[in-house]
């Protein structure tokens, strides 16, 4: 476990502070807000620190729904590949704020991209 993406990333701590800064950024980006407008964000936020947790090879408490019902809404309202692509580079531009390492930072946008197309419900 020690050589997880989780540890590797910085753990809990890490984590914790990327999605809160991953958040913001996503709520003042015009191309992926409108999809939070109705969102409890620290509910949000809460869901995404596990998920990550659990996709990063961290301890697994993600209790939430699978990726393509839990978005499936979304989809329905628009959601396409040009909004993920807004969030990677959203969660890639924010671990760069926090001086993780380009390497590290393709890992990361490895496992996102493994959810593209349950996200988009392909």
């Amino acid at each position: 476990m020690s050589d997880s993406l989780f540890n590797r990333l910085g753990g809990d701590a890490a984590v914790d502070a990327a999605v809160d800064i991953f958040y913001r950024k996503v709520l003042a980006d015009d191309r992926i807000n409108e999809f939070f407008a109705d969102v409890d964000m620290d509910k949000q936020a809460a869901k995404q620190k596990a998920f990550l947790t659990m996709a990063f090879g961290g301890p697994n408490s993600y209790t939430g729904e699978d990726m393509r019902k839990g978005h499936a809404h979304l989809v329905a309202r628009g959601l396409n590949d040009s909004h993920f692509d807004a969030v990677v580079e959203n969660l890639g531009s924010t671990l760069k704020e926090l001086g993780v390492s380009d390497e590290l930072i393709g890992e990361v946008a490895a496992i996102a991209e493994t959810t593209r197309n349950d996200v988009l419900g392909r």
